[in-house]
Order: structure tokens, then sequence, then C-alpha cells
């Protein structure tokens, strides 16, 4: 309050001291006067014995409580009044500064909420994913019966839990339709601390096989189909044919994505599942689990725990679980995968653009600082001291910040927007991006941050020149050193800038060569789709169920525009995928199941081949003949036949596949190979598991056959439009049963393009990055070089009336342009070498030193430059050597 009240009062106080000061100085000049000097030598002697009246007022003024915040009101109304004295300088500096701020706001926002920010359960440090291991797949999908093992035999979990995503067709409640839902064990959502809306979770024992049908449903589908009613509780709806209660509804906040688990309409008890393999030791199913550790237990602990669980499991069930161990990972490590280096990547390469942004401001002030030589060199000779006016200086390059700041935030808030519209599908936690308070936090730093990098290398030069020569000076006159700090950053500013091109030129370079990556079939007008049967056809048996598949496959095949059709009944290439095991014929039945080969497993048509466009390379594929009567065939691709058969032929061999051997006397017969197909998409193809084997779905055993009763995919090779072709077919499907439902459509373009994704997102972030800095360095140039030129006018004045050229003036401010791009072009080679490795995992077909984009992105560089540096250079050639020879 005292302090307040001195502040109000201020006026005053500055009056006092005035007065005081004055009555100093006449005392003095009066004592001056009677020791015998005359009046004016008197009062002249008497300011110098005081220093300046000015400089005493400052002094006093410092002792004063609180002087410091009057100080920086006085600083802050005269930065504003500066600025608005440059409205010119002062809408590029803060618009330089919004590019900057605004999109490092932007991916901050994207980094925090994928990132930073914890998972939105209690102690979610506690929480770990879980896998089994087995060989080919480090994080592969866990047996039902293994699971429930793992929960009664570990010592370090205080539960566990599993589930695994699937869809029901609900009927009864108006048209058919799909909803996504998610076999669960009964403590999933007690192990996350996830509460109800209205009703209960699944009880103890209600997963377990044989338990009562019951259901949560999501608040959306609460909302959407009972009007939130609480009178939903205890209400029955048809999923698949059969009814379940509803017992609880999921609260719209509830958000999580892992590898087994989506955010779906309907959850419902695992032991629910009618799946004939569910009780197989040995069928993983892609069931995957979390679990919660008890307080104090590390994961490294609870890995010990685990191996030791995975030891006894082998010694009990040696064919099932011989090389099954498991695999235990931080819950958010699981769900963020390979996306961490990409956006610590991406953040690393908008903060360059960002140094360009502070490197160009600084560059305006050191520019703008000539003309503000006098002025300090009159407030130094009044008295200022050199800290009085740093500080000055930095409030006003720290205001240029805040207003860049401000401008940034709002078009970091439009970036966000626009980068939730386009992030990749694959990116985890998208849902958690916000500008929260965390990234205004962030931007208000940066902002303070900037403002002082960017204004105190220009304020510490501006002090430097000789009082006397600044104050003789006209105010025209320019500085050498200067010039030499304004080269040096435009220098950095083409070296970052060389960065940021070498990394969005290697990014296109690896979709390009992606993009030209032949997938193993032709993807163009290729349409899947996946369609649940009616309930009718549920608990069918396999006779019926291939008759109606039969059927379906002919109906689709008449619809209008479709060329070619087949059914798959499991893996699709970068879709989904489905393994089998087999072993050689007259080898030894290995001892185990995990000791046995492992393939990708395709159940297809005929047809599969035309609509996909596989190349045949030996043999023939299946034919309608290949059916439940004949004897049982393969089709294998071109890595298995190498990898087992070597230089044999393999067509007439037999193979024994653990799906089929129980059928016939066991043995499978290779009647073709065909190339291999990327079923891991087009960058990690290679890192995956390469042996393929197509069986004809006709033939798949009853067990596996009466399963596609609750579903079924399709791949389609279609003549027009994919939404034109997919409203035909939705309309064959209705008419041969209105129960039916087609859904998840997607082109295989469009699934070729998810799979790569990541890659596109950074390619076009870090190709809007580079371009920011490449408009950015062009600036800072073109000023570098208009201020070279004013101040060489005079010169160049002298050169063109000694008989130099227009082309002669051309080629000198060129030179500099060049020499300055050059240099910083060699600096950013030399960074870019060694900061591109850390992309890496990025790049497809591309070395990180790649020598095309190397020796482009140089080139690229400098004919920018040299368009920003022309402009200036025009306006030198047009200097009049008179008019110049008159200029001071």
């Amino acid at each position: 309050m005292s302090f307040l009240l001195r502040w109000l009062r201020r006026g005053n106080a500055e009056q006092e001291m005035s007065d005081e000061l004055r009555d100093h100085i006449e005392r003095q000049t009066d004592a001056n006067i009677a020791a015998g000097m005359p009046r004016d030598e008197a009062r002249r002697q008497a300011l110098m014995q005081f220093g300046g009246a000015e400089a005493v007022k400052e002094g006093c003024r410092e002792q004063r409580s609180g002087f410091w915040l009057e100080t920086l009101f006085s600083d802050v109304r005269y930065g504003v009044r500066m600025m608005a004295r440059s409205p010119g300088f002062t809408s590029v500096a803060i618009l330089t500064l919004a590019l900057g701020i605004g999109a490092n706001t932007a991916i901050f926002s994207v980094v925090n909420g994928v990132l930073l920010n914890p998972l939105p359960f209690p102690q979610p440090e506690q929480l770990v994913s879980l896998s089994e291991s087995k060989p080919n797949f480090a994080t592969g999908s866990i047996s039902y019966l293994n699971f429930r093992d793992w929960q009664r035999n570990n010592h370090t979990f205080s539960s566990m839990a599993i589930s695994r995503p699937i869809s029901f067709s609900l009927t009864g409640s108006g048209e058919a339709e799909q909803l996504q839902a998610e076999l669960l064990s009964s403590d999933y959502f007690s192990l996350l601390g996830v509460k109800p809306v209205i009703g209960r979770m699944f009880a103890p024992g209600e997963d377990e096989v044989g338990g009562a049908p019951i259901v949560l449903i999501s608040a959306g589908l609460w909302k959407r189909k009972f009007g939130s009613s609480p009178e939903v509780l205890g209400r029955t709806i048809r999923l698949d044919g059969s009814g379940f209660t509803i017992v609880g509804v999921i609260p719209a906040d509830f958000d999580l994505s892992t590898r087994s688990f989506r955010n779906s309409e309907v959850y419902v008890p695992i032991g629910q599942w009618k799946n004939n393999f569910l009780l197989n030791r040995g069928a993983g199913l892609g069931i995957h689990g979390i679990g919660r550790l008890k307080p104090g237990v590390s994961i490294e602990q609870a890995r010990a725990d685990m191996d030791e669980v995975t030891r006894n499991l082998i010694a009990a069930y040696p064919d099932s679980d011989k090389g099954i161990g498991a695999t235990v990972r931080p819950l958010k490590q699981d769900m963020l995968g390979e996306v961490r280096p990409l956006l610590l990547l991406l953040l690393g390469a908008v903060c360059f653009v960002l140094l360009i942004a502070c490197v160009n401001v600084a560059n305006l002030l050191l520019a703008r600082s000539t003309s503000r030589a006098r002025e300090f060199a009159i407030r130094a000779a009044l008295g200022a001291g050199k800290g009085r006016l740093i500080r000055q200086l930095l409030t006003e390059s720290i205001l240029l910040g805040f207003a860049g700041g401000g401008l940034g935030l709002l078009l970091a808030v439009w970036a966000t927007r626009v980068a939730l519209q386009h992030l990749p599908v694959t990116l985890p936690r998208a849902a958690g991006v916000s500008i929260d308070a965390r990234a205004l936090l962030f931007t208000t730093a940066i902002s303070v941050g900037v403002g002082i990098v960017f204004g105190l290398a220009p304020a510490l030069k501006s002090l430097r020149p000789v009082l006397q020569v600044t104050l003789n000076e006209s105010g025209r006159g320019g500085s050498g050193t200067r010039h030499r700090t304004q080269s040096i950053f435009v220098v950095v500013e083409m070296a970052l800038a060389l960065v940021l091109l070498a990394g969005a030129g290697l990014m296109v370079r690896t979709l390009a060569r992606l993009w030209s990556q032949d997938p193993g079939f032709n993807p163009r007008n290729v349409l899947t789709f996946n369609l649940s049967p009616p309930p009718s056809l549920m608990n069918s048996n396999a006779e019926t169920v291939r008759a109606f598949s039969r059927e379906l496959s002919r109906r689709i095949a008449a619809t209008p525009g479709v060329e070619a059709v087949s059914m798959t009944w499991a893996a699709l290439p970068m879709s989904g995928d489905d393994e089998d095991v087999f072993w050689l014929d007259g080898h030894p039945k290995p001892a185990s199941q995990n000791d046995m080969n492992w393939a990708v497993k395709y159940v297809v048509d005929p047809d599969y081949l035309k609509a996909m466009e596989i190349r045949l390379r030996r043999g023939r594929f299946f034919t309608p003949q290949d059916n439940e009567h004949a004897p049982s065939v393969a089709v294998i691709d071109d890595a298995l036949a190498r990898k087992y058969f070597g230089g044999d032929d393999p067509i007439g061999k037999r193979i024994r596949v653990k799906e089929n051997e129980e059928m016939g006397d066991g043995t499978t017969e290779i009647v073709g190979v065909v190339d291999h197909v990327n079923q891991w998409g087009l960058a990690s193809d290679a890192q995956n598991l390469q042996a393929q084997i197509y069986l004809p779905a006709m033939q798949m055993p009853d067990g596996f056959t009466v399963l596609v009763s609750y579903g079924t995919s399709a791949v389609v090779r279609y003549a027009g439009s994919a939404p034109g072709i997919i409203d035909s077919i939705r309309g064959t499907s209705r008419n041969m049963n209105s129960e039916q439902v087609v859904y998840g459509e997607q082109t295989m373009d469009e699934i070729i393009s998810d799979s790569i994704s990541d890659r596109k997102f950074s390619m076009v972030l870090l190709g809007t990055f580079a371009a920011l800095a490449l408009l950015l360095s062009s600036i800072g140039i073109y000023g570098v070089i208009s201020y070279l030129i004013g101040e060489r006018t005079h010169e160049i004045g002298i050169r063109m009336a000694l008989g130099a050229q227009r082309k002669d003036v051309l080629t000198l401010v060129l030179s500099e342009g060049v020499r300055l791009t050059l240099l910083g072009a060699a600096i950013g080679i030399a960074a870019a070498l060694g900061l591109t490795r850390l992309m890496g995992n990025l790049l497809y077909g591309v070395s990180a030193t790649d020598p095309l984009t190397f020796a482009a992105v140089p080139v690229v560089l400098l004919g920018v430059a040299m368009l920003a540096c022309y402009i200036p250079a025009r306006r030198a050639m047009r200097v009049d050597p008179m008019t110049a020879l008159r200029y001071e």
C-alpha cells in the first residue's frame, strides 16, 4: 500500500527532488562566487561538481523502494511509443516472430498431448501392456488359457486384464447396423479406475465361458439409441442375433487406444465369444493384455516374475507353450510405439524456424539501431548508464516478443485445428492434442526467451560506438562491426534453412521411393470391405456357411461394375494379419507348435489373384474345383519357396499345415507359386515374417468355416468410382438379406496411403518448416544487402562516375549475397550431414547423406537468395552518380 501511495504521488516527489538539487547547486554557486569566481564560471563548476543533474536524479531514484517497477512502466511506455513510431518495422518483426512462435506452439501442443501428458488414469506409472513373445513376434497375442494362468500365478501385479476388438451386428432396433465392440475380461475397467455413468461394471467371474450374456454400452450409443434414459439398465439388445442385457454405461470421456483396444460402442465379456479356438492354449486370436503393478514393484521385477511364470507353463504345456514368453512394457510406451522420435524430430525442426525468426528480427533491430545511435549517445551524455540503456532495449524487444507470441498463439490455434484433421491415423492419443495451460505457458516462456535472445546482441552492439564520434556524425554513418554482425546472422539463417531443406528433401525422396515401390499387387481400383451375415446364419453348420459364401460371391460378382471378387477369411495386405504353422512332408513333426515353420496365411477364393492382380510365377491358382471334397492344395509365395525349397521346384511338393492336420491324409499339395506381397507395409515389410501361404476358402476345416457366419471380408476389383460401387454392393447385400451389414470399406490405395501416413505427415511439416525458413532467410539476406547498399551509396556513385557499368554494380552486389549464401550453405551441409542421421527410421530407399539431395538443396538455397538480392541490386544499378556524390 505504501508503495502504491508513493507511486501515485511520484510527481510531487520529482518536484521536491528537483527543488532540492537546484538549491544545492545554487548554494555551491554562491560559494564559488564568494571564492572569487565569475558568476558563469561559478555555476559551471557547481554543475560539474554534481556530475550532471539528470545523473544525480537517476541515482536518487534508484535508492527508492519500488524504483524498478517505476522504471519498468516507464520503459514499457517508451517502448510502445517507439513501436508505434515505426509501424512498418514493428509489423514485419511481429509477423516474423508470430510465424516462428506459432509453429512452435502448434507442434508443442501435439508433443504435449501425445508425449508429455500422463495417461488419464489413476497411478498411470503402474500401468503396463502384456503380450506373448513368440517366434517372429516380440509382442504377439496371448492365448486365453495362458492369460488365466498368468493371473493366478504372478506375484507382482495387483490385477491383469485382456481385450480383443470385434464387431457385432445390432438388429431389432431399427435398420441393422454394425457396432465396434471389445471383448474384455471382467476387471478391465476397474484396473483402469473407470467408473460407470449409471449401472455397474462386470463382476468377477462374469467373463468366464458360459457366463450370462451382459453388455456395457458407450455414452454415445446410450444417447443415440436410448435418449440417455436411466431406464436402459436391464434392457436387452440383440448382438449377432443373441440377446444381451445392458448392465452399465461407460463415460463419454473414457479414451484408450492400444494394439488390441479401441473406444467402442459395446463391451462384452470375453467368455461370450463364440470362437471354437478360445480354449485352445496354442491360439492367440488377437488377444492382448494390460496390467497394474503392485505399489513399489518395478517393471524389471515384473518381467522377472513373468519369466518364472512362463517357464513353469512351458514345463507344464511343452507342446503349446515352448518358446512362449511374456513381454511387459509401460503402457504409455506401448501406446506411443515409434512416434516419440518422430515428434521430437519435428519439434527440433520447428525450433530451427524459431531461431531463424529470432536472427531475422535481430538483424532488423541492428539495422534500426543505426538511426537511433544519436539517441543512445545523447542519453548516455545525459547520464544514462549502459545497464539502463540495455534494459530499455531489452524491454522493447520483449514487447515485440509478447506481441509476436500473442499473434503466434492465434496462428497456433488455427494450425492445431488443421493438424488434428491431418494427423496420421496411426498417431496415438491424438484426441488429447489441444492448446492447454501448459501450451500457454510454453508460448509465454518462448515469447520472453526470444525477446531476450534477439534483443541482447543488438542492445550490446548499439552501445559500442564512441560517444564523441557518434555525436559528431549526422546519424547516417554505419559501423563495420555492425555490418559483420548482420552478415554473421545471415550466414546462420542460411545454415539453418539448409538443414531444414535437406530434411524435407530426404522425406520427399523417401515418399517418391515408397510410392514407386511394387507392393506385389495392383492397388488401383481395388476395394475392400467387411460384411456381417444375417443373425439367422450364426450357429449354422459348415455346409450352410459354405453355401452362403458361394451365393454371396456370385451375387457380388454379378453387381454392375464388379470385375472380380474374392472372400478373404484371414490376412489381407497391410490391413490385418493371420499366421499358421507348417512343416515339410517327409520331415519329422517338430516337438512343439512354436518349433514349426511360420507363414502369413491368406484364405481366399479362386478369383483372388484376378482381384488383386498378383502375378502367378509357376503352376496354377485355385479353381472352383478346389472345394471341400477335393484333395487339399495350397499356393505359396516366392519367399517361402526360396526359404524352404531352395533351387528345387516346389510344385507338386507337399507340406503339413497345422490348420489342416486332421483333414484327409494331413498333407497339402503345393500347386502354384505367386509373387511376394507387402503384408506389413511398403516400408517395413522386410522387417517381419516373409513366408506366405494361400489356402482355398472352401477347403478350410469345419471348425474354421463356421466362424465365417460371424463376419467375413472381401476384395473387389471394380470399374468406375469407389463410392458408386460400394453403394451398389450394399444394395446387392440388402436384396440378399436386409439384416446383412456392409461396413469398413476402404480402397487399397487408401490402405497403402494410411500405412505411410507418418512419413507423409513428416514430409508435409518438414516441407512447411523449410519453406518458412527459406522465406525468412531470403528476407534476412534482402535486408542485409539493402542495408549494405545504403551504406555504400557514396562508393557506388564514385565507381559509376569513374566508368563502372551497371552490370559491374550488379556483380558487386550479388557477389556479396553469393558469399554469404555459400558460407551458410557450407556450414549447413556440415550440420545436416550429422543431424539428418536422426531421421534414419523415417527414411526408405534413401541414405541420410543422399548425394542427390545434398547437391540439390544448396542450389535451391542459392537460387532463392539470388532472387532476394536482385531487388536491392537493381536499385543500386539505378544510382545517379551526381546524387550519390552529394550523399552523406
